[in-house]
This record gives structure tokens, sequence and C-alpha cells, in this order.
């Protein structure tokens, strides 16, 4: 809360002094303070000062009292503060407090569910994407009611054959095979999640209804209840390993001023918000169509399509300013076309947020590059005639003291890096894979001029791309876990 003080501008003022003190038998102020303003000046006029003979003939200068207003603001950004009161003291205590009390108490609702400083501390995308994430997990826990609701009825609750030994163990294996999957999904899609937020925020959301849909098939399969609850457990453990992970990403990428707990939190708010409101509207479609299938498979149905909507439009929302394989295919291509960088919001109409194997596009299609370029390639895998490519090109390329290596072979460009290459040597190394790849097409000697365009606009393309925004400190990949080393001798030595 701030208290700014308006005072009598007549050069009379000499001193302010303000004194705040609880009251509780204040009724008219509402039990809180009680403000008492002493305002005191000199009367120094133009003319003489009047003087009053004190007892040992001394003069005294009368003082004189003025007014003094002071103004109540409230708000967590000085951007974002507004007056709730005015207060002016003279002979007597004034206070006239602001008439939009609604506004105040919204506002001060809305802290719980928004950062500080919003929306100047969040980058523009943020309201878009919460605002459909927010309705997808609306219909996904209304959802969970109708599913949660069969899969009880397969373990045999409210029958009296069912005993409590089974159901516990029936439960048991189906979480103990979630945990499992989740160690597994980790281990082997762990480090690809942050370069493609985007598309496994998707595949998380799908895997999560699929996960909802087996637990939804169980009572029609009594005799493979335990294989089809467990495929459920795995496909949502794939769900919370992904969700969480790409969570993590765009929390960071939608701070703006180093906010990222206090977004997280707040998005946890929304989350309890929406599980809440979920749950009760899940409760009464359960009550409703219980006892009758087909309205529980139309309304799981409804919820599924109108939930993988509302997730493809969050993620379209999302405007990313780091590079990863696809956005730096996509941004390259333009720049050796036209010269010029893209900025992050066309770039992000452009890439793709579906997986692969949901797409089609041509190996020749500028956005399809990244399809043909590999990255951290083991060097032993490769055939014969690829790996003398790459001791040639190691020993008398131009490139021969940089830390990768590029080897091309059916249109495809394998990258071996260097075991001591830094992250910008990867960016450099894919930068210039792509370049190579965009040249065969249109010409047989991409090797030398791929070569040529690096040393000549590289540097330009990093500094346009930093201009328009865009994160160039490290490219974002999948974990690297195949490098080489080779050295470079004179002749009749021996090459490593």
């Amino acid at each position: 809360m701030t208290f700014v003080c308006f005072q009598n501008t007549s050069p009379n003022i000499s001193s302010v002094a303000i004194e705040a003190q609880l009251n509780p038998k204040a009724q008219h102020l509402n039990k809180t303070f009680t403000l008492s303003f002493f305002v005191c000046f000199n009367n120094l006029r133009r003319k003489k000062p009047r003087l009053a003979m004190r007892g040992g003939g001394e003069e005294e200068e009368h003082s004189v009292c003025g007014s003094i207003t002071l103004e109540e603001w409230n708000g967590s950004s000085s951007t974002k503060l507004f007056r709730t009161a005015s207060i002016t003291a003279s002979s007597s205590l004034s206070i006239q407090r602001s008439a939009n009390r609604i506004n105040h108490v919204w506002r001060r609702v809305l802290q719980a569910f928004v950062p500080e400083g919003f929306p100047d501390s969040v980058t523009p995308d943020y309201v878009g994407f919460q605002l459909w994430d927010t309705l997808q997990g609306l219909s996904t826990y209304i959802k969970m009611m109708l599913s949660t609701q069969a899969l009880l009825s397969a373990i045999g609750v409210g029958e009296k054959s069912a005993t409590v030994i089974g159901a516990t163990f029936q439960w048991f294996l189906r979480d103990f095979t979630g945990m499992l999957g989740g160690i597994l999904f980790t281990f082997y899609q762990g480090s690809n999640l942050d370069s493609n937020a985007k598309m496994w925020r998707l595949v998380a959301d799908l895997m999560n209804d699929i996960g909802m849909l087996m637990d939804l098939l169980s009572p029609l399969f009594p005799s493979a209840f335990i294989i089809v609850v467990c495929l459920g457990s795995l496909s949502r453990s794939f769900t919370g390993v992904a969700s969480g992970a790409t969570r993590a990403a765009l929390t960071q990428h939608f701070a703006l001023q180093e906010n990222a707990a206090d977004i997280s939190a707040k998005e946890g708010s929304q989350e309890t918000m929406a599980t809440m409101m979920g749950m009760s509207l899940g409760m009464l479609l359960a009550r409703f169509t219980s006892g009758n299938p087909l309205a529980i498979w139309l309304s799981f149905l409804s919820l599924t399509v109108f939930h993988m909507y509302a997730n493809y439009r969050a993620v379209r929302c999302l405007v990313l300013n780091s590079l990863n394989f696809e956005r730096s295919s996509i941004l390259l291509a333009h720049f050796m076309q036209t010269g010029q960088v893209l900025s992050p919001e066309q770039v992000s109409s452009m890439e793709g947020v579906l997986p692969m194997w949901a797409t089609y596009s041509k190996s020749t299609d500028s956005n399809a590059l990244h399809k043909r370029v590999h990255v951290g390639v083991r060097v032993s895998s490769l055939p014969r005639p690829d790996i003398m490519q790459l001791l040639n090109g190691a020993g008398a390329s131009s490139h021969k003291n940089a830390k990768y290596l590029l080897a091309h072979r059916e249109g495809n460009v394998s990258v071996i890096l260097h075991k001591d290459s830094t992250a910008g040597d990867v960016l450099k190394s894919y930068i210039h894979a792509i370049a190579m790849a965009n040249l065969m097409e249109k010409s047989t000697s991409f090797y030398s001029e791929g070569e040529a365009w690096i040393d000549k606009h590289y540097d330009e393309f990093l500094d346009k791309l930093r201009s328009g925004g865009w994160k160039t400190e490290r490219l974002l990949c999948p974990s690297i876990t195949w490098r080489a080393n080779w050295i470079s001798h004179t002749s009749g030595a021996k090459t490593d």
C-alpha cells in the first residue's frame, strides 16, 4: 500500500508530521487506522511576522495550522497502482474512499491466479495459452470422473463378490506399471522434451486421453482387465513426464522478469481451480449418465474431441524464440532466399506441432530440411565410403580447424561433432548442414558452396537473429552422446 502526501505549496510550510495509530474504537474509520495530521508552519509572509512577548521579554512566533491531503494507493506494480482513498486534514479529518470497491476486490482475487506485475511480467502469448490450457484441463477432469467410475465398477466396488485384497492388488499392479513406464520414458525421451515442447505437449495430452479410454473400456473386457488398466496407466505415465517437463520449459519462456517461481505457483492455482470445477461438473455428468452406456460414450468422445482441439489451440498460441531443429531450418531457408530473418511470430505460424508420424511433407520442402540432417552421428555406424569422405574432409577441408565434420549421402547430411565442441560449435555445425542440404537440390558443388556460404554469411545470420529477438546461445536438441576426435598430421603420418 502506498501513501502520497499533498501539502500547501506556500513557502510558509516548515514541517509536516504524520502520525498513524491503531484505534479500535473509531467506528467511523471501520476500526482501521486513525490518522492525525499536524501541519505547522511559520507565518513567513512578505509582511513582518506577528510576534508575541514571552515572560522574559523574548519574542515568540505564532504558528498557524494549514491543510494536507494524503492519497492511498494499492497495487503490486508501479504501473498498475490505483487510488483507493483520499484523506484530508485541516480543522477536521475527512476520508473519501474510492467508489469502485468492486474493482479493488476483483484485483485482490486476481492476484491469486496471475503473476505479480501481470501482464508486463509475462510474454504476450501467456494469456492465450493459459486460457486454452485451462479449458482443456477442465474437460480432462470432467472425463476423469467418467473413466474413474468405469474403473471402480470393473474392480468390483459395490459387489459382494469383490475382495479387498483383490482390489488392492489390481490397483497396486496398475500404479506399479505406470511408475515403471515413467522411468523408461524419461530414459529414452527425457533429453528431447525441451527441444520439442509444443509437440510433446500435444502428445502428452493424447496419451492421457488414451489412458482414460483404457479405463472406460476395462469393464467390457473382464478377462483382460489387468492388461487393459495397466496399458492405461502406462499411457498416463508418459503424460506425467512429458507434461511436467514441457511445463517447466514453457514457464521459463513466459518469465520476463525472472519470475518463473511466481508463474509456476499461479499456474498451480489455475490448475486447482480447473480441477475443482471439472470434478464438480464431472460428478453431475456421471450422475445423469449413470446406467446409460450410450450417453457415457457420447459424452466421453465429445469431451475428448474438445480436449484435443483446446490443446492444439493452446500450443498454437505459443511464440517461442529459442532455436531448435525445425525453427532453425525455417529461418535459414528464408534467409538464404531473401537475406532477411523471420520474426518469432512468423516462424510460430509455420512450424509444425504434430508428431512426425502424424504429418506428411516432402523431403525437398524447405520446412522439412531438418529431417535430412542428423546431428551427433556415431562414426562407426557410417558406411565405409562416408568414413573415407570424413577422413578426406578432415585433412583437406578449409574447415579442418572446426569442431565438426559433415558427411553427405543420398540427400542426407550427417554431423560428427568433436569431443571438445561447445554449444556454439553445435549451432554452427547444424546451420552449416542445413545450408548444405538446401544447396543439394540446386548445385552439384554444394559441398564447396556450403563452406563458402558459412564463411561469408554465418556471422551476419547470427547478428540478424539476435536483433530479431531470437536466442542464439545454444541449439535445443536431444542429448549428443556420440562424438569423435581427429588430428591432422603431415604427410606420412597417421590420422586418428
